[in-house]
């Protein structure tokens, strides 16, 4: 497929985005790496450790909306005491669902958490279902009674001079760059951030590549009782063998196996 075939076709709605939910990560980052053109050895995926406070919950899919924050910094709340409500109305802006890409100008001291009870659920009311934070969360439980996930560098007991500085601007956290809007997939393995060329066919590619594990590779591994070592071995070279044509068949390129 090329480069204008997928910028002409529509960003994903809804219910498609609700559908990607239904995998992980690695699922989803399997089928991106048939159709981007980016370098998949590096590209879309957080370069840092992060962690999933919230494993539980599963995968969160969601548009960036992007923050940063230095709390740190006694200034900027008295520079724009107005920020919260103006930050706000600009996450209210946003179609949802929305997950909040945080970064902390104090990194990598850890000073004051964004997040804690109240931030989560003003958030939530918002349309918000998770957030992502090189810098810390507290009220974890109550976080958590909310449902809304969090994945960031670890947990701290106050908030310190926390109050948004700039928002819907460029952000990187954990290694990545995201910018305001792009599709994220993210769940304990980490995040992936979408290019927008990349997003009209991705659940398509999602749904294929696990599809072709499924009908390959893994009933073959699955199928061992009773069977030598060398049944064992060639059904998995023929899997294998499989696999890698399905993949060349349906994206032209080669797949993992």
């Amino acid at each position: 497929m090329s480069r204008d075939s997928q910028a002409s076709a529509s960003p994903l709605s809804h219910a498609e985005m609700l559908e990607l939910k239904r995998w992980n990560t690695p699922t989803i980052y399997n089928g991106w790496e048939q159709i981007t053109r980016h370098d998949a050895s590096q590209d879309g995926f957080n370069l840092e450790e992060l962690r999933d406070f919230m494993p539980q919950m599963g995968p969160m899919v969601g548009r960036a909306v992007t923050v940063t924050f230095e709390p740190s910094n006694p200034q900027h709340p008295r520079q724009n005491p107005d920020a919260w409500n103006q930050y706000r109305a600009y996450v209210a802006s946003i179609p949802g669902p929305k997950i909040v890409v945080v970064q902390d100008l104090d990194k990598p001291r850890v000073i004051g958490a964004f997040w804690g009870e109240v931030n989560s659920n003003c958030h939530k009311a918002l349309g918000c279902v998770g957030t992502i934070t090189d810098g810390a969360i507290r009220d974890l439980d109550e976080m958590t009674n909310v449902g809304f996930k969090a994945l960031a560098r670890r947990l701290c007991v106050g908030h310190a001079f926390s109050t948004p500085v700039r928002w819907g601007c460029t952000v990187e956290v954990f290694g990545r760059r995201v910018e305001p809007g792009q599709l994220i997939h993210a769940d304990k393995h980490g995040f992936l951030a979408i290019p927008p060329e990349d997003e009209p066919h991705l659940l398509e590619a999602a749904r294929f590549m696990d599809s072709n594990e499924c009908q390959t590779l893994i009933p073959a591994a699955r199928d061992a009782a009773g069977r030598s070592v060398e049944e064992i071995l060639a059904g998995l070279r023929a899997a294998g063998k499989q696999f890698g044509e399905n993949v060349i068949a349906k994206f032209g390129r080669k797949g993992e196996w």
